[in-house]
């Protein structure tokens, strides 16, 4: 689906000889849209300079035009600042070159709707409002004196001065939100009951639309208004996915917030207790003073607050959490207001298996072949949203007091569609869990998940490893898994072959998908994956040619002496 926004607008001059007042939009298609978005503009020229219309228009024609040109790479904030403050150069050599233009300057209030969220550049007295659930918000500051006589003057404007300083803002878009950008000839003259009557209208059916901006402008003339009267309504219907590239976005305006104490609270989440503390990472129990209830709040450590690197990989592992929407993970909760980067996740009683193994915790085959049921449900689950976690094992495998298996964890989680980001770190995890091909720089795949899920079985179950355990930096030679009846005699053997096939050296000789696992789990004994022993000649080529070079000597040693005796 794709963002898909109803427009309308309307300017008249009123009762003034000339309109100083400027509108435009561009509404692109793909891919602009989804890269730049759509940009709405209006610009109030100010009076008593031949220039007022002229730096209006230019300013809002450059700002949609250059605005488009601007490297996809750039952020929706950076590109609105670099246009403007070019086009403030430009009007600014005008004024000084051409008497006639001496003076021209104009507000601007301009608005880039792009994925999930909106963006606002701001300077001058036109205003942006927004109408969501029948609340009316002003979004915008007027840059004028202060004194009651004197709110007419200016105190800040395109050309107005060398130096541009821009109102910026943002936020994330609800479906049938409703945008207004009006000049001061439309809201001087209008209350915001009247503004909020007349978009409201606009709720109803999308042929309203053509109608809305000239009702807004016709009723600011009728109350009175002396001034230009123009305005310029928008009208989201319908949203895309949510974006990866505006979570970024999003999260760069955000600070870390402090490392906090139980007691302490942050948007109204009062901490009861830090719950882990990673390198990067931290964890905490608080409890929603609005909601009362429980979650958890996951958030940066401090001292990575400028690390660029890390807020992209915190933020990634929100928006892929945010698609895992399945009883098999941690829920996310969008919270109405955040002032902080963190997120939040659904609180859930219990411990992980690793918890359960330390404390020494006995895992039975029965409980086994349960416990492998649920985490390849939940693994099937992720894949099929295009996910793969990249780091199962039994700490991030949370088993809930309501008899629930949860997956914990994306942080290191990729997906699929993201073959370069994949590529970059082959071997991100925990070593004793990468399947053998990682440790070559082979990407992460579907297939690499299972053999996680087959490990983790197996350690559940030995307290071993198939292959022995990995170090760090360590670089494994892989021989034949050791079976787990070795350490468990009683394992039935159609469930040691259902992990050994799962953590089988060759990825082919895997199952090909979590689903397959699943249908050996839940099948048993019936219809037994049958465990394939690797040839001789794959498991060790040279004593296979060494024996074979051997024989050959043997035998022509053999000939030879026949001959010889003949």
């Amino acid at each position: 689906m794709f963002l898909t926004v109803t427009v309308a607008h309307a300017s008249v001059a009123g009762l003034r000889p000339r309109n100083e007042d400027f509108v435009g939009m561009v509404t692109p298609r793909e891919p602009e849209l989804s890269t730049k978005g759509l940009i709405a503009a209006i610009a109030d020229g100010v009076s008593g300079s031949e220039g007022g219309r002229e730096a209006a228009e230019y300013t809002v024609r450059g700002l949609l035009a250059d605005y488009y040109a601007t490297p996809d790479t750039w952020a929706v904030t950076q590109s609105l600042d670099k246009v403007l403050k070019s086009i403030n150069g430009w009007i600014q050599q005008q004024a000084s070159t051409r008497r006639e233009m001496s003076g021209m300057a104009t507000t601007l209030t301009a608005l880039v709707l792009r994925g999930g969220f909106y963006h606002f550049a701001h300077v001058g007295d036109t205003r942006l409002y927004l109408l969501r659930g029948g609340t009316l918000t002003r979004l915008t500051t007027d840059h004028v004196w202060d004194r009651p006589e004197m709110q007419h003057v200016l105190t800040r404007a395109v050309g107005l001065d060398s130096r541009l300083a821009i109102d910026q803002g943002m936020g994330e878009l609800q479906p049938r939100d409703v945008f207004l950008l009006a000049s001061d000839g439309v809201w001087s003259a209008l209350t915001e009951y009247d503004i909020t009557h007349t978009l409201s209208t606009l709720l109803q059916e999308a042929s309203d639309a053509d109608h809305v901006a000239r009702v807004l402008v016709d009723a600011a003339l009728k109350a009175g208004s002396r001034d230009n009267s123009s305005a310029l309504v928008l009208r989201v219907d319908a949203l895309p996915a949510p974006s990866l590239r505006d979570a970024l976005s999003s999260a760069r305006q955000l600070p870390v917030p402090p490392r906090l104490s139980p007691g302490q609270s942050l948007d109204g989440y009062e901490v009861e207790a830090v719950i882990h503390s990673s390198r990067a990472t931290l964890l905490y129990r608080v409890h929603d003073l609005r909601s009362q209830r429980t979650l958890v709040l996951k958030t940066l450590q401090p001292d990575h607050a400028g690390d660029p690197h890390e807020i992209a990989a915190f933020t990634h592992e929100e928006w892929l959490a945010k698609r895992a929407v399945a009883r098999f993970f941690p829920q996310v909760i969008v919270p109405e207001h955040k002032n902080f980067l963190y997120y939040l996740t659904t609180w859930h009683e219990g411990r992980t298996l690793q918890a359960k193994l330390d404390a020494g915790g006995h895992i039975t085959a029965p409980e086994a072949i349960a416990l492998g049921t649920r985490l390849v449900r939940a693994v099937g689950a992720l894949h099929r949203r295009g996910i793969i976690h990249r780091d199962i094992k039994p700490d991030n495998v949370h088993l809930g007091t309501d008899d629930e298996l949860r997956l914990l964890d994306l942080g290191v989680a990729r997906s699929e569609t993201e073959s370069e980001d994949v590529l970059a770190a082959p071997q991100a995890g925990t070593p004793s869990f990468l399947a053998p091909e990682q440790f070559a720089n082979a990407p992460p795949s579907r297939a690499t998940d299972v053999y996680a899920v087959g490990v983790t079985l197996y350690y559940a179950l030995t307290r071993h490893y198939p292959y022995g355990e990995i170090e760090p930096f360590q670089q494994p030679r892989f021989g034949d898994a050791v079976p787990p009846s070795r350490y468990r005699p009683e394992i039935p053997l159609w469930l040691e072959n259902v992990m050994l096939k799962a953590v089988a050296r060759d990825p082919q000789d895997r199952f090909e998908t979590a689903e397959e696992m699943l249908v050996a789990l839940e099948r048993g004994g019936l219809e037994s994956p049958v465990r394939r022993v690797a040839p001789l000649v794959k498991k060790d080529p040279v004593g296979v040619w060494r024996a074979v070079a051997v024989g050959s000597v043997v035998v022509n040693l053999l000939l030879l002496y026949l001959v010889v005796v003949r």
